[in-house]
């Protein structure tokens, strides 16, 4: 095992899967500019030996002594040998719900802080629930949802909760997808596909445990923000529909822990994703319900994960995007806030008028699921290094808009491509 004075910043585990080499690729800038000491884990010493000369081939930087740590999530204590060489784990290995659990053990037994990139709500909170107390004990920091999702909805909120300046109560976000050029194959790689399958497949879990999660209701707040299924809003170009994906999840929790822990009004959160045409919505509402329908059987799923390709309409591959669909790809969430200019003395004072301020900011960059998605996770684990003494307590298990609200990650990741601007604000 490596000793504390040869510890590494940052360990990127995971590092030969698809998800894993565009972390290192972007490490190689990153490490650079932060000055930050690294290395990479994985089954197979010779793929990961292939990573770093791809990447090196790329970058046109040598990489042959950045430090290989070899690594399997079936032996917990190879594990811990990682997990004690470094003072980060970015864990790149998913589906989170079946590879996650063994990784955050092992690095919090090991006093060792750990971000990843899951958008699996029943393995975050499983995570907050199980190991939030031995995190906090061990002074280590476990955070998951580090990359687009769901980094901009929550860090997100959190940027419009401080351009607010007043109480709000509602957030509703609208997420939209393009691309500069032709998109030619698949624009999702397999990964993201197989999670979101176990995840629908396993739905039901999530009722059980948040009521041990968080036994106590938030109380009722007015006005009620009420979810829609399928609108046409008059400030947004497009059809809208529930967003599928965890951010509403994962900004509610960030919105308890700051009524708990910051005595301020939680806002009412409901995420949508905006589809532009009448014909793609309809395709996208066939192959929504037959992917809901399928991932509720074994067979169905076994479907769903032997042909993605096909239940996907060529969206999914095992191969993922090319690099020039990735380049090409763009995300905007526009987040719109309603309140009240005026803050009352207590968060659960009700106020005696109507919201009388509307603030709407925006959050977008480049290559979300993957390019973007490295840089955002990288900056985490930097912030982590670097600025723990402004995170919540002495560690635990906390989604990242809590856990990044008094840091200067959002800074930080505005410098590095994903922008956080102000569209409007009016107050009645």
């Amino acid at each position: 095992m490596g000793s504390q004075g040869d510890k590494l910043d940052i360990i990127i585990f995971g590092a030969t899967g698809f998800t894993g080499k565009v972390v290192v690729y972007e490490m190689v800038k990153l490490a650079k500019e932060k000055g930050v000491k690294w290395g990479i884990s994985g089954r197979t010493r010779n793929k990961l030996e292939d990573v770093l000369k791809e990447v090196g081939e790329k970058t046109g930087e040598d990489l042959a002594g950045v430090r290989i740590v070899l690594a399997d999530v079936n032996d917990a204590s190879s594990l811990q040998n990682m997990a004690s060489q470094a003072h980060v784990v970015v864990n790149c290995v998913g589906p989170y719900r079946l590879y996650g659990e063994a990784v955050v053990s092992a690095c919090i037994a090991s006093g060792t802080h750990h971000v990843d990139v899951s958008g699996e709500p029943q393995y975050m909170e499983k995570m907050q629930l199980e190991y939030h107390k031995a995190a906090e004990e061990k002074g280590v920091y476990a955070i998951s949802s580090c990359g687009f999702d769901s980094i901009p909805a929550d860090l997100g909120t959190v940027y419009l909760m401080n351009k607010f300046k007043g109480d709000l109560n509602s957030v509703e976000t609208y997420l939209t997808f393009g691309a500069t050029g032709p998109v030619q194959g698949a624009s999702i790689h397999y990964g993201t596909w197989e999670s979101a399958v176990y995840g629908l497949a396993h739905y039901s879990e999530l009722s059980p445990l948040r009521q041990k999660l968080f036994p106590e209701r938030l109380p009722e707040f007015t006005p009620k923000l009420k979810r829609r299924t399928l609108f046409k809003n008059e400030r947004i170009d497009g059809w809208c529909v529930p967003f599928p994906g965890s951010d509403r999840s994962v900004m509610l929790r960030s919105q308890r822990y700051f009524f708990e822990q910051e005595k301020l009004r939680p806002a009412q959160v409901q995420t949508y994703m905006i589809i532009q045409s009448v014909l793609t919505l309809f395709a996208v509402g066939v192959l929504g319900l037959i992917f809901v329908l399928l991932s509720k059987f074994q067979f169905g799923r076994r479907l769903l994960l032997e042909y993605p390709r096909l239940f996907s309409a060529g969206a999914v591959s095992h191969e993922g995007p090319s690099e020039e669909n990735m380049k090409n790809s763009y995300f905007s969430l526009t987040l719109f806030g309603e309140g009240w200019k005026e803050r009352l003395s207590e968060p659960t004072d009700e106020h005696n008028l109507p919201p009388n301020k509307h603030v709407v900011v925006k959050v977008s960059g480049k290559d979300p699921g993957y390019g973007l998605t490295g840089v955002i996770l990288l900056l985490t684990a930097v912030t982590i290094l670097k600025e723990n003494d402004k995170m919540p307590g002495r560690g635990g298990v906390y989604p990242p808009g809590a856990a990044f609200a008094k840091t200067s990650l959002l800074e930080e990741l505005d410098k590095h491509g994903l922008k956080f601007e102000v569209v409007s604000s009016t107050e009645n």
